[in-house]
């Protein structure tokens, strides 16, 4: 009876020892590149309007939000200025790429666009569109949240008011990163 008690011990022992193994995260499983909450932000390099190189793919020290915009666009143009005010309070906690989907734009209508709303934050350039193909962008203005690990933790999908805005992105800022 006692060998009986002992194997019966040891088996559920060793199941709950499986059962209570460390799940990996979405986001830890997900290493595919798909823009898409969950997934890895699929990786781009852009030059932008100043010249400099900017990227996403993968680890960074600071989440970024990225908002592909058009200058034509009505509400990009109603959402400028809060991301401006954005970059602005949390620029040290955030990087902010807007980019300009100028294969449905033009390079001088995007500099006049940043000039009027006087952008100070990174404008890449996504010139041939390969980016915003890569992210699947039907929308403007469409916006991905990444957190430090280049996981999307939000996408959304047109304009968004700036209350709404802050809170996502400060939620994105409280997330401890899986390791």
């Amino acid at each position: 009876m006692k060998k009986l008690l002992l194997a019966a011990l040891i088996v559920v022992g060793v199941g709950y020892a499986i059962w209570n193994q460390p799940h990996e995260s979405v986001a830890v499983v997900a290493d595919v590149q798909k823009p898409e909450v969950g997934f890895v932000a699929p990786h781009f390099t852009l030059t932008g309007l100043d010249n400099q190189t900017y990227k996403v793919e993968g680890k960074r020290n600071k989440p970024v939000m990225v908002n592909f915009w058009a200058s034509w666009c009505g509400p990009c143009r109603m959402e400028a200025p809060d991301l401006q005010k954005i970059y602005e309070k949390y620029g040290g906690q955030v990087d902010l790429y807007g980019v300009n989907v100028t294969s449905n734009d033009s390079p001088e209508a995007a500099m006049a666009f940043v000039q009027s709303y006087k952008l100070t934050f990174p404008i890449p350039m996504d010139v041939a569109g390969t980016v915003s193909n890569r992210y699947l962008v039907q929308a403007f203005p469409t916006t991905y949240l990444i957190d430090t690990n280049g996981v999307i933790r939000k996408k959304i999908i047109g304009m968004i008011d700036a209350s709404t805005l802050e809170l996502e992105l400060r939620k994105l800022l409280s997330e401890k990163p899986a390791s």
